[in-house]
C-alpha cells in the first residue's frame, strides 16, 4: 500500500515539491555560510519525494545553533516552501483521491518551516526508539 500511495504522491505533488526543495537547495549552497540548509533542502527533497514509509525524528545532539538555524531558514526559505505545501494540499482536497495526500501536504508544513534538528528515518526505526509516528500514512494504514 505504500508504494501505490508514493506514485500516486508522486505524480500528483512530490515531484514539483521535489523541483522546490533542490531549487531551495541550490540557492542555499550559492553562499558558503549556508550550505547547511542547501543540504537540509536536499534532505527534505528526499522525502518530499516519496513520503510514505518513512518520518522524522528529532535528532538528540540539536541545540542552540540548530535553533538559530531554524530562525533563519524560517526567514529565508521555509515561509515560501510552507506555502507550497499549502497551495498543494488545497489542489489536492479536491479530489477525494486527493484528499489523504492533501492532509499529507499540511502535515508536511511543520518541517518545511523548521527543518534543521531532525532526521529522515524509516517508520520502523522511529518505532524501535519508542518515537510516536505522526507521518501520514496511505489509506490502509502502514
Amino acid at each position: 500500500m505504500r508504494v501505490l500511495g508514493n506514485v500516486i504522491w508522486f505524480v500528483l505533488a512530490g515531484f514539483w515539491l521535489w523541483l522546490l526543495y533542490v531549487l531551495a537547495g541550490i540557492l542555499a549552497c550559492i553562499l558558503i555560510i549556508t550550505i547547511p540548509f542547501g543540504i537540509a533542502a536536499f534532505r527534505i527533497a528526499g522525502f518530499v519525494v516519496w513520503p510514505f514509509g518513512r518520518t522524522t525524528i528529532a535528532k538528540p545532539t540539536a541545540g542552540v545553533g540548530t535553533f538559530i538555524g531554524n530562525i533563519v531558514w524560517l526567514i529565508l526559505l521555509g515561509w515560501e516552501l510552507a506555502l507550497a505545501h499549502l497551495v498543494t494540499a488545497l489542489l489536492l482536497a479536491i479530489t477525494i483521491i486527493g484528499i489523504p495526500l492533501a492532509v499529507a501536504n499540511v502535515k508536511l508544513i511543520p518541517l518545511s518551516l523548521w527543518p534543521l534538528g531532525r532526521e529522515v528515518v524509516p517508520i520502523e526505526v522511529a518505532r524501535m526508539r519508542g518515537i510516536a509516528v505522526t507521518t501520514p500514512q496511505p489509506l490502509g494504514g502502514t
